[in-house]
């Protein structure tokens, strides 16, 4: 059970964030509020990116952290590829930033789509059906840039596509943002569709870096396609959708610097898409009001939300946690993310839901809710109904180690 959580709390008036000031102690346990059990899958650094599904069609879902898959119900742990030693983290990454489930192939079993370290090339394990050995890895693309890829239905049909940025070998700061799915073949090189112009030595195109921070996928302007967003701006989905072969219309806007997941949240009640998103190495978590700038076109204004809460928050998803209809989101520390260089690198990692909560204005407060205080995120987590009850549950992958923690029924 986590320990008792300091409760800050922030609200909002005439559509400006007020100052945050602690209020009551107040704990995960309190009646009514979900309570949460921590399970230890492997208490040793594997990945940072995780997913899961049911590999061996045996009605069970099981965890998937790159090199490895975890059999449910009892962990017992089977090699994907060769298994790397990355030690405690410290001073090392693996080769697992993000991991995703599909049937790539169509043969009715579910594979694994893994994203490595940043800039390098990126990876799909076919499952073998059952038998003995290492997967069969397959190409996706070449290189995969910008540190949060996604994996989500873009075009709004059922079909996720893979968006994340490349560049080509030895042609830094020439990167595209661009979304990709599998080919006629999907065993070889899937096709790219470019979002963003290619760009140059004198003009990279933005989010495009190696290492570039913040990515998201939804709808800004509300005509009802999810457009593409970084920290300095956001492509506007063309009404063609798949259809389109030119790059996307690309406004510019100041969203953050160095950001996990951008998400979108209508904080204020106005129906307007504004967005949140949070520190992947510092301390913060944010909103951005979407209002008008003077020329009708769409700006954002920045509102501190929790700024000295917890460091690190390297991923974040929109779920509605406890059932109510309203969409809370889950954001926590990455422990060690470049070891004991980063701001509260040395603090426990802590994992949160955050639970909103309308005022009479149609205002969003948002409260912090403690999980865990020994588990935190990696790089890219999940939020699911991993065991079937009923109640969303998270499964984690870092340098700690991969662990489910399960929200218990009542």
């Amino acid at each position: 059970m986590a320990r008792n959580a300091r409760l800050i709390t922030w609200t909002l008036a005439l559509g400006v964030a007020a100052a945050i000031a602690p209020a009551a102690s107040e704990g995960a346990d309190k009646p009514g509020l979900p309570q949460w059990k921590r399970i230890v899958v492997e208490a040793a650094f594997r990945g940072e990116g995780v997913s899961t599904g049911d590999v061996n069609k045996d009605g069970k879902k099981d965890i998937l952290v790159g090199d490895s898959w975890y059999e449910a119900p009892g962990w017992l742990k089977h090699h994907v590829r060769k298994p790397g030693d990355f030690g405690d983290g410290l001073h090392s990454y693996s080769n697992c930033m993000c991991s995703w489930t599909d049937d790539v192939n169509g043969d009715g079993w579910i594979d694994q789509i893994v994203v490595g370290f940043p800039g390098k090339p990126a990876y799909w394990y076919e499952n073998p059906k059952g038998k003995e050995g290492y997967w069969p890895e397959h190409p996706v693309w070449e290189s995969a840039c910008n540190e949060t890829p996604l994996y989500t239905d873009l075009f709004g049909d059922g079909k996720r596509v893979l968006i994340m940025a490349w560049q080509a070998k030895g042609k830094d700061r020439t990167g595209t943002m661009a979304w990709f799915v599998p080919g006629s073949d999907p065993n070889q090189p899937w096709e790219m569709h470019a979002i963003s112009e290619q760009g140059s030595p004198s003009k990279p195109m933005p989010g495009t870096d190696v290492f570039s921070h913040g990515l998201g996928a939804a709808d800004i302007n509300g005509d009802g396609r999810r457009d593409v967003i970084c920290v300095n701006g956001w492509w506007e989905q063309p009404k063609e959708g798949r259809q389109q072969s030119t790059p996307w219309t690309f406004h510019p806007a100041a969203l953050g610097d160095a950001v996990a997941d951008i998400v979108t949240y209508d904080v204020n009640g106005d129906g307007k898409a504004d967005v949140i998103n949070s520190s992947a190495h510092r301390y913060g978590i944010w909103w951005y009001e979407q209002t008008k700038a003077k020329d009708g076109s769409i700006a954002f204004v920045k509102h501190e939300m929790f700024p000295s809460l917890v460091s690190e928050t390297h991923a974040l998803i929109v779920a509605d946690i406890n059932g109510d209809g309203l969409n809370d989101f889950v954001t926590g520390k990455r422990f060690w993310s470049h070891g004991r260089n980063e701001a509260g690198s040395g603090n426990a990692p802590r994992l949160f839901w955050f639970q909103a909560e309308k005022d009479v204005k149609n205002n969003t407060t948002f409260v912090p809710r403690e999980i865990d205080d020994d588990s935190g995120i990696g790089t890219q987590f999940v939020v699911e109904d991993f065991n079937g009850d009923g109640l969303l549950d998270v499964v984690v992958s870092n340098k700690k180690g991969v662990f489910i923690n399960e929200q218990i029924k009542k």
